[in-house]
């Protein structure tokens, strides 16, 4: 965990690598929640057996399962101690290069880009690079922004 004392602070880690989180364990029970919560119950995620004779050899989880792990792992990541209140503010650019296969764990690297002044705070854009072991290509890439309030 990186904690930033403050937005000069913040402004000063543009360009840098903040941290690499802890794996998280991507299992069937996960996806099936998933799907249960999103009403997403494609058979590629839901179904072992017959995704065991599709595309990935087995389920794989959702891809918007993938970015909601987004928050977990940032906030593994990285804190700022001035800031009142940190609001997700959205998204840029979100690509999903390669499937997370079902018994695979994932991690995220985060990069600070920018530090953008806001009425009340500071805008933070952050590339969040999510891997899953034994996959060659990213999970999912993301431009996160997030808006700390002072």
């Amino acid at each position: 965990m990186t904690t930033f004392a403050d937005f000069a602070a913040l402004r000063a880690a543009i360009g840098t690598e903040v941290g690499v989180s802890e794996w998280i364990e991507i299992d069937q029970y996960r996806i099936d929640r998933f799907a249960e919560a999103t009403g997403d119950r494609q058979w590629i995620h839901v179904d072992p057996i017959r995704a065991a004779a599709g595309p990935f050899g087995r389920t794989i989880a959702h891809g918007f399962l993938t970015l909601a792990l987004l928050a977990p792992i940032s906030q593994q990541l990285m804190a700022v101690s001035s800031a009142r209140m940190a609001i997700n503010y959205g998204l840029d650019k979100v690509r999903f290069p390669a499937p997370a296969p079902v018994g695979s764990r994932m991690r995220g690297t985060l990069v600070l880009v920018s530090v953008t002044d806001i009425e009340g705070g500071v805008q933070v854009a952050r590339d969040i690079t999510l891997v899953a072991d034994g996959v060659a290509k990213p999970v999912c890439v993301a431009r996160h922004l997030v808006r700390y309030l002072s």
